[in-house]
């Protein structure tokens, strides 16, 4: 699939995490209100106006673009929960804000920097859905599986003992470590993440201008 194909996938996951909260029934905000007490006080301590502030934004938004590419070939779960739980956020804050606000606060508070930051957002994770996948279609070709199993058949007992330790650092391992040692799922896989990358980079760029928006111009906005 070219990586347009995978913007599509990538907004049609944001859109279904959009439906889900907006069928998300009210009495759910109960169940997370220490969560979202937490996120208060969180807020609270970031003051606008500050570069601090806009370091923070910058850098949680980049380490959540970046951890979900590289563990996109985890079966993709990195970057369908990211783009589905942020579309849910969104359209479960906002329900709130504006049944208890307006929508034109609501469309203050979100424009100024969303206008950057959600296209940051689908790029990345649309260059994490397409990595993610050639790696696993590679991964399960049969000239790979042969080599998976003939490798993890040698190192059993370090394969078992890393599984143990820790799951995820397991599977990485065993199936796609391995995996890019052979040539033929190499070469194809460095090119994907080459092209891949480049997306990357240009999302995190973005994040660059919308953490300095969400500091230092939404403020104003909303004092207005």
């Amino acid at each position: 699939m070219s990586y347009k194909g995978w913007i599509i996938v990538a907004i049609l996951l944001f859109g279904v995490g959009i439906a889900l909260g907006l069928v998300s029934p009210a009495g759910i905000a109960d169940l997370l209100s220490e969560d979202l007490r937490a996120l208060e006080e969180l807020g609270s301590m970031l003051a606008p106006f500050s570069i601090t502030t806009a370091m923070f934004i910058f850098t949680k938004n980049t380490l959540a673009i970046a951890m979900s590419f590289f563990l996109s070939p985890i079966l993709c779960l990195a970057p369908i929960l990211t783009l589905t739980v942020n579309g849910w956020l969104l359209a479960f804050v906002s329900s709130a804000v504006v049944s208890e606000k307006s929508i034109g606060f609501l469309l203050t508070a979100l424009l100024p920097h969303g206008v950057i930051e959600l296209p940051a957002l689908i790029i990345g994770e649309a260059a994490a859905l397409s990595f993610g996948a050639m790696a696993i279609i590679l991964i399960l070709k049969k000239e790979s599986r042969t080599v998976l199993v003939s490798t993890v058949t040698k190192n059993a007992g370090h394969v078992l003992l890393t599984i143990a330790l820790f799951f995820i650092v397991g599977i990485f391992h065993t199936i796609i470590t391995v995996a890019l040692l052979e040539k033929q799922t190499r070469d194809p896989l460095m090119l994907n993440l080459k092209q891949n990358l480049r997306y990357l980079v240009v999302a995190l760029i973005l994040l660059v201008p919308a953490a300095i928006i969400e500091t230092y111009f939404t403020p104003l906005l909303l004092a207005q």
